[in-house]
């Protein structure tokens, strides 16, 4: 799995774990996921947390590393790619 089907794979994740109406191709990789970007809360943060650490088998170890994993879904995307356990 490379930076893009990650990316996309989050998006995907984060409008159907949110229950967001709009469309993977309305989130831009490089935007902010929370504050002014998509506008989430920090409920749907917790969420989107616990959708990311059971869909790709990491874990975000604190507030910090969470703060700068997901500022925006390319941050995100190099997160897991550094993370993820590599098969093989």
């Amino acid at each position: 799995m490379n930076k893009a089907d990650i990316a996309q794979r989050a998006k995907e994740l984060l409008i159907s774990g949110l229950r967001l109406e709009i469309s993977p191709d309305e989130i831009r990789d490089s935007e902010p996921i929370f504050g002014a970007g998509l506008g989430l809360d920090s409920i749907d943060a917790l969420e989107f947390v616990v959708l990311i650490e059971e869909q790709f088998g990491i874990a975000i170890p604190d507030e910090t590393v969470a703060k700068q994993a997901f500022a925006s879904i390319d941050s995100l995307a190099d997160f897991i790619l550094a993370e993820r356990p590599h098969a093989g």
